[in-house]
């Protein structure tokens, strides 16, 4: 294994002991983590026989890390680096060495920890490091999740339209004053979707009966992007610059368009496992995958504790197998049995169910069967969404209204329920709060409110960062205690 680099030779080196003392946090980072795992896991992205030298990847990876952690852009990063003693001497770099360009940073994040599962990764790194330190000292894990918004808004169609419209009407007028002066009128701003699409339509048939108008490259553009807005509009996927990021909703009311990063954290607030989705994703469903992974970072469970979003039917039979205690209060829309369990997901924060293309209910409706049978709990669509769903084959039959139903079993989950009635379950109830706080140092200190990039790898990239930084950071504050 190849060690990572020490401090190149300079004459100015004794100004590290003057200005970086021995308490500071970088240093300590530095004596904490041996960076040199970052070696043998992106060495297959580069190329050792070609080419000029690249900038070591520890370093790099530093960068990353001090972007993570002190929540800077990459521009506002290598500034405070050129100046910044501190942050020279955790890079390794000698105090007169001149810093990277900010782009080299871009190149970094998409050539070279590429094919990387880099989220497991660091989380693996710093919950190996709090075993060796012995600080994961219980047995329980505590699960919630966070959302983050995408870097890119999401407009609505009729916006969309309205936009593009105007873009190739101004660019028409700007070519040709008399052919735009023969488009027909244009609709109102609170024209309907269907309104606009029409006339989109009509406005793309005008241009391509005339050759002359398609001699010219910017109308050719404005239209193009129009077609696509308008075939996204037909098959009602989102329109923005983030197309895998998808609308999540925190109650019946109110909606993000973006991420969620779901998170299992020991008592004594280190990370142990995160898996990171769209924002449209159940809580509940993660549950299995953030037990596994906890373990397979060497983590012993013996207890799960969470709101009732992780109280399923699904969840409570792999707890039990596994002989793991679930401390997550039933919701008795999760205890129904139903159909496409693995489809539908409940909103707990909301409570509608929503449907596999992420549209969420728009009501519910409480109904008797008249045959004495437990009552079931019916939930209704937008039809009108339903119609042009690109997944409404075979979910939508084309009826007048699109329903889904579950059904209350009296009898199952007994056993739960007492245990949730016991002081022992209310007692450690209490401790979910921990995870809450964890949230919020994420979202308000590491920057992690919004996406800074589009899609779903960045995404992993900036969780991955992140959580690697608040676990580091607990480590130090924790080990300074024992």
């Amino acid at each position: 294994m190849l060690m990572q680099p020490g401090m190149p030779l300079s004459p100015y080196l004794a100004l590290y002991d003057i200005i970086v003392p021995p308490d500071h946090k970088l240093r300590k980072i530095k004596q904490l983590v041996n960076f040199s795992f970052v070696y043998d896991e992106i060495k297959k992205n580069y190329c050792t026989d070609n080419g000029r030298g690249a900038i070591d990847p520890i370093r790099m990876f530093k960068y990353l890390f001090l972007k993570a952690m002190y929540n800077l852009s990459d521009l506002d990063l290598v500034e405070r680096t050129r100046c910044d003693l501190s942050f020279k001497y955790f890079l390794d770099m000698a105090p007169e060495e001149n810093v990277i360009d900010s782009s080299s940073l871009t190149k970094f994040r998409k050539q070279r920890l590429k094919n990387m599962d880099i989220l497991d990764l660091l989380i693996g790194k710093t919950v190996s490091i709090a075993l060796e330190k012995g600080i994961i000292t219980g047995k329980a894990i505590i699960v919630d999740s966070t959302h983050t918004k995408a870097r890119y808004n999401l407009m609505s169609h009729h916006d969309a339209l309205f936009e593009r419209v105007n873009s190739l009407r101004q660019t028409i007028r700007l070519i040709d004053r008399e052919k735009a002066s023969q488009l027909p009128v244009r609709p109102q701003t609170d024209s309907s979707v269907s309104d606009v699409l029409e006339y989109s339509e009509k406005l793309l048939k005008i241009v391509y009966a005339d050759e002359r108008l398609q001699q010219y490259p910017g109308i050719l553009e404005k239209m193009h992007i129009l077609e696509e807005t308008v075939a996204d509009t037909l098959e009602n996927r989102c329109i923005s610059a983030d197309s895998e990021a998808k609308i999540g909703h925190k109650t019946s009311d109110s909606s993000f368009y973006g991420y969620k990063t779901h998170i299992a954290m020991t008592e004594d607030r280190i990370i142990t496992a995160a898996v990171i989705t769209t924002g449209e994703r159940s809580d509940g469903k993660q549950l299995q995958e953030l037990v596994e992974k906890s373990e397979a970072a060497g983590v012993d469970i013996e207890e799960v504790i969470g709101d009732m979003a992780y109280s399923e039917r699904k969840n409570q039979q792999y707890t039990e197998g596994k002989k793991i205690r679930l401390i997550s209060k039933t919701n008795k829309m999760n205890t129904y049995g139903r159909r496409h369990d693995d489809k539908f997901e409940y909103n707990k924060d909301a409570g509608m169910y929503v449907c596999p293309a992420g549209h969420m209910s728009t009501h519910k409706e409480s109904r008797r069967s008249p045959n004495g049978r437990s009552p079931k709990m019916t939930y209704l669509f937008d039809i009108e969404k339903c119609r042009v769903c690109p997944l409404r084959d075979p979910c939508f039959k084309g009826t007048k209204c699109k329903t889904y139903s579950v059904r209350l079993n009296a009898s199952a989950r007994t056993e739960q329920i007492q245990f949730e009635e016991s002081e022992y379950f209310r007692a450690r109830a209490k401790v979910r709060y921990k995870i809450e706080a964890k949230n919020s140092e994420l979202k308000q200190v590491h920057g992690y409110k919004t996406a800074l990039a589009a899609g779903l790898e960045s995404m992993q990239l900036q969780g991955a960062m992140a959580i690697f930084a608040v676990n580091i950071k607990r480590i130090l504050k924790l080990t300074k205690i024992n």
